[in-house]
């Protein structure tokens, strides 16, 4: 005759037992290891049944596991956070109370009698037990947490470059398939304790209930930047600190760059320059916008000729902030020295851009605007400097080029209107663009059109060892049929003059 236990075993749909476990879930007398209550959760997570028929865990094991399932989660939140941050113990428990919800339908929806095929003193033929349940549920939960805050955390960090992950249908579609599967873990262990019935219902469309009031109402975040932490380390970069005096040196300083720009001189096509630099919080766009103040003065004899726009926290002293209503004015004031009909303008801008070939812009605490294309060509248009040089140093930066592009314009970018540049984070000297255009080619060529073409290729290898992943940049150059012929005159009166300066200051 066979025996009852190995009928047990074989009873179709009913998961095989851990190996050596009595009735009461121990094996030679030990209670069932944490490792073992983490695995059949695992497991659970990928919709196979949990082998813990008749088991439950101790109160301490409870208690680790929930421990070590919240100590990783906050972990993997913390990565959403580039830079020093503060936790908020607060903000993250609010997020929990959707799992006490799940654990106090699981009292109310399991069955309090033994389930169907069950036999007196024998271990029952599925889980039972809301702690069972609890242990089970927290670690399959692990694997769509790991995936989905991992992912979330190294595109935060910059460990990955995922431009796709900025179309919000993509981000929510990304985030939805992670709930989703999450949802119909959850719903099958339920179902595999409580059995077919229609409180497995009620308790998933309790949990999206809850998970959907959870995102899109409690907007607090766990771990937040924490600006003080990071002024402490980073000591040794300046903060903007808006005091009254610090505004009515502003003003001053504004009034006497303005009163600084030389005249134009009678029969001599000169070059201004206008380099603007929005970014507060990167120092390579300090050095690559100081870089081409100098290259301007010194290769296209514009000494006295160029106004440098800058927002930096060590320089509200000596530079006018870089806002967009500080460039219009500049643009005023420049046509007013200028001979607009026949001197030409270069201007240079160098910050992040963005997928709306937007300019970004930041001088904490100081609120500043981003600056787009059309602004810049109606504050042109509007001055009436007929002669113009355009270059842009940004992501996404080919945007721009359709919007100021014209007879007599020539706009260079660094890159095309669907591609990063490369070169602009925190620990860069200058961006690939500058450096190759203005740093390197311009110090041995006054032609902004041979500058570029040398340029291009050095750029292209540079950011193949750099390992760029997101394709070339593709820096873009589109040439006026009327610049052309004035800027061919520049070069060879600067050519020709005995101050020539053609080494690095």
């Amino acid at each position: 005759m066979q025996d009852d236990s190995q009928v047990q075993h074989t009873l179709p749909g009913i998961p095989e037992p851990l190996i050596g476990m009595t009735g009461s879930g121990r094996r030679g007398g030990a209670i069932l290891p944490v490792v073992c209550w983490m695995r059949e959760g695992l497991r659970a997570a990928f919709f196979q049944a949990p082998r813990v028929a008749g088991r439950a865990p101790a109160p301490w094991q409870v208690l680790v596991v929930a421990v070590l399932v919240f100590a990783l989660d906050i972990a993997l939140i913390r990565l959403e956070v580039a830079g020093p941050a503060r936790f908020d113990v607060q903000a993250w428990l609010s997020t929990w109370w959707s799992t006490v919800l799940g654990v106090a339908l699981a009292g109310w929806a399991f069955p309090k009698t033994p389930a169907p095929g069950d036999v007196a003193g024998r271990p029952p033929l599925r889980p039972t037990g809301v702690t069972a349940f609890l242990v089970l549920w927290l670690a399959a939960g692990l694997p769509s947490l790991l995936l989905s805050q991992g992912l979330i955390g190294a595109i935060a960090q910059g460990w990955i470059e995922a431009d796709v992950f900025s179309n919000n249908w993509f981000y929510w579609g990304l985030f939805a398939v992670f709930m989703v599967w999450y949802l119909a873990a959850s719903g099958v262990l339920f179902l595999r304790f409580a059995g077919w019935n229609w409180r497995v219902a009620v308790f998933l469309l309790a949990l999206l209930a809850a998970i959907s009031l959870n995102t899109w109402q409690f907007e607090a975040r766990s771990w937040v930047s924490d600006p003080t932490r990071t002024a402490q380390t980073e000591d040794t970069r300046p903060r903007l600190r808006l005091t009254q005096e610090t505004l009515e040196g502003q003003q001053a300083l504004w009034e006497k760059t303005l009163a600084a720009i030389a005249p134009e001189r009678a029969g001599v096509t000169d070059v201004y320059g206008l380099v603007f630099a929005p970014y507060a919080a990167e120092d390579v766009f300090l050095r690559e916008s100081t870089m081409v103040s100098g290259v301007l003065a010194d290769r296209f004899d514009a000494g006295g000729r160029v106004v440098h726009l800058l927002n930096h926290g060590g320089t509200a002293a000596t530079h006018p902030w870089a806002t967009t209503l500080n460039l219009q004015r500049a643009i005023e004031a420049l046509a007013r020295r200028m001979d607009r009909d026949n001197d030409v303008l270069v201007v240079y801008m160098t910050s992040h851009g963005a997928r709306d070939f937007k300019l970004a812009a930041s001088n904490w605490p100081l609120e500043v605007a981003p600056l787009s294309p059309a602004e810049l060509r109606l504050a042109l248009d509007k001055a009436g400097i007929r002669n113009r040089v355009i270059a842009v140093s940004a992501c996404y930066s080919g945007g721009w080029v359709d919007v100021l592009a014209d007879d007599n314009t020539l706009v260079m970018t660094a890159a095309d209107a669907t591609h990063t540049s490369y070169g602009c984070g925190q620990l860069s000297v200058l961006t690939f663009f500058g450096r190759a255009v203005f740093d390197e080619q311009l110090r041995t060529t006054r032609s902004f059109e041979q500058a570029f073409a040398r340029a291009v290729p050095v750029i292209q290898q540079r950011e193949i060892d750099a390992g760029k992943d997101d394709g070339f940049s593709n820096p873009q150059i589109r040439v006026g049929a009327n610049i052309r012929a004035v800027l061919r005159a520049l070069e060879q009166r600067l050519d020709a003059s005995p101050a020539d300066p053609k080494t690095r200051p």
